[in-house]
This record gives C-alpha cells, sequence and structure tokens, in this order.
C-alpha cells in the first residue's frame, strides 16, 4: 500500500536533488504545456520537456525531427505553468554535435526559457560535450541505456546491461559523464542489476525509466503513465489513470446531449 506524501512547497534546485540521493526518491514526469505542467506544479521535483512530444502530440514515429525552436516553445509554455520543479529542456537530436554547437544551442535555451537544465544523450563518447556547457555555467542532465536519439544507428530499441560486459560499459559512461559534471543522470531501458550498479557508482542522482527500482529517482512520460498515448505501452509503463477511455466517455456524452437539446439546459444559458 502506498504512502501519501506531502506536496512540494519550495522551488527545487540542482542542490536539492543532490540531498535527496540515497535519502529520498525523486520523481519526475514530462510535460509540454502550461496546462499540465501547472496540475503537476508541487507534486514532483522535476519536469522534463522531453523530445518525446514529437510522437506524443504531432504523431511521429520517432523523436528525431524535434527542433530547438519546437523544444523553446513547448518549454516556455512549462515554465509559465509550473514554479517549483526543476524543469529541463531536453536538447533535440542535431542540436549537439559538437562542443560549439551544443554550447550555441543551449545557451539559447538558458535565454529564452527559464529551464534550470538540459538533457543530452550519451556516454563518455558526450563526455567532452557535457564537459563544454558545465564549463560554460550550463546544468546537464545525462542520459544512457537505451537512447531514443540512437534509434536508427542502434537499429531499434535495445535493452542494455544484459550481461557483466555491457554493464561495465554502462558504468564507464555514467562515471565519466559524473566527471564531465552532470548533476543527475537518467538511466533508460536496461535491466535492473545494471542500474543498481550505476547507481552504486555514482554520487549524482540516478533517474529510471525501464530501469528497476534500485534508481534515486523515476520518470515517466505523461501521457503513458495517464492513459493517453494508445500506439503502444512500454512493458515499464504503470498506467496511473485511463485517460483515453475517460475523455472518450466524457465526449459521447457532451454530443448525445447536445443532439437531444439537453445541453444546454437552463442551468448553462444566461
Amino acid at each position: 500500500m502506498s504512502i501519501h506524501t506531502p506536496k512540494i512547497e519550495k522551488k527545487v534546485t540542482i542542490t536539492t536533488l543532490a540531498k535527496m540521493k540515497g535519502v529520498e526518491p525523486i520523481t519526475m514526469v514530462t510535460a509540454y504545456d502550461a496546462l499540465f505542467a501547472k496540475l503537476f506544479d508541487g507534486e514532483v521535483e522535476m519536469i522534463l520537456v522531453g523530445d518525446s512530444l514529437n510522437m506524443s502530440f504531432l504523431g511521429k514515429e520517432d523523436t528525431l525531427s524535434a527542433t530547438m525552436d519546437q523544444m523553446i516553445y513547448h518549454t516556455q509554455a512549462v515554465c509559465n505553468g509550473a514554479k517549483l520543479p526543476l524543469i529541463v529542456l531536453d536538447m533535440p537530436f542535431g542540436s549537439y554535435t559538437s562542443a560549439k554547437v551544443a554550447v550555441k544551442n543551449a545557451t539559447r535555451a538558458y535565454q529564452e526559457t527559464n529551464a534550470q537544465a538540459v538533457k543530452i544523450e550519451g556516454g563518455k563518447e558526450r563526455a567532452y560535450i557535457v564537459e563544454a556547457l558545465t564549463q560554460n555555467s550550463i546544468a546537464v542532465l545525462g542520459h544512457i541505456g537505451l537512447m531514443p536519439q540512437f534509434l536508427r544507428s542502434d537499429g531499434g530499441y535495445k535493452i542494455r546491461g544484459k550481461d557483466q560486459a555491457d554493464i561495465d560499459r554502462l558504468v564507464e559512461d555514467a562515471i565519466a559523464l559524473e566527471k564531465a559534471g552532470v548533476f543527475a543522470i537518467v538511466i533508460e531501458g536496461v535491466k535492473s542489476e545494471a542500474a543498481e550498479a550505476i547507481t552504486h557508482a555514482v554520487s549524482v542522482p540516478t533517474i529510471g525509466i525501464g530501469a528497476g527500482n534500485s534508481t534515486d529517482g523515476q520518470v515517466l512520460v505523461w501521457s503513458d503513465m495517464f492513459g493517453f498515448f494508445e500506439a503502444f505501452k512500454p512493458k515499464f509503463v504503470k498506467q496511473y489513470v485511463d485517460g483515453a477511455k475517460q475523455i472518450r466517455e466524457g465526449l459521447e456524452s457532451y454530443r448525445d446531449e447536445v443532439k437531444s437539446r439537453e445541453f444546454p439546459s437552463q442551468e448553462y444559458i444566461y
């Protein structure tokens, strides 16, 4: 039986998250607009404005065509709706192909939004980019394991950490990212033993998605966890609300009442 935890009342910072490692699990969800961001305000420590919006709301097959313009627009909206969580802008595919390009785009993200950090995918091969960003006062959330932006080069979505050699590679990635200055690391689509090894190997918080229960926190895409995205349901997603069903039922009632002229009744007429 889950316990009811109190709402968050103070602005969450990177320092807040650092103090939570090994003490209290961190909660994180995605958001893409002010309306839902406001609903999430005070409920979670972190909000990721994820490039997953490309699939959830643009109907694309993957995340790869998201642009900096899109990410900045949606991050502006989320920042308008939520004031307490730490908000992270997900750097889209192609926006950090080099240290110079990454600094240029991340600087723009900081200047045009109130995001407190950016997220980039990649392990030790991207550590030099993380270092360039952090040296320019840009906070970075790392992301290793299954990486959606690597979908085509990896030949699809593949679970990581199935053997000791791969676990060792993931741990090396995490350590390299920590040395480069990330404040936390998302671990996606890995075996739970791998996530546990990574979490113990670094002093920064780890945020799991499809990575078991031993990470320092969890993140889910809001349209997955609330049952709105129906194209497919990953194994790691728990649906807390059947949102699509409830919306359809509500629309059916609205349609029926309009057709029968039951709505608007006297109560809703000036």
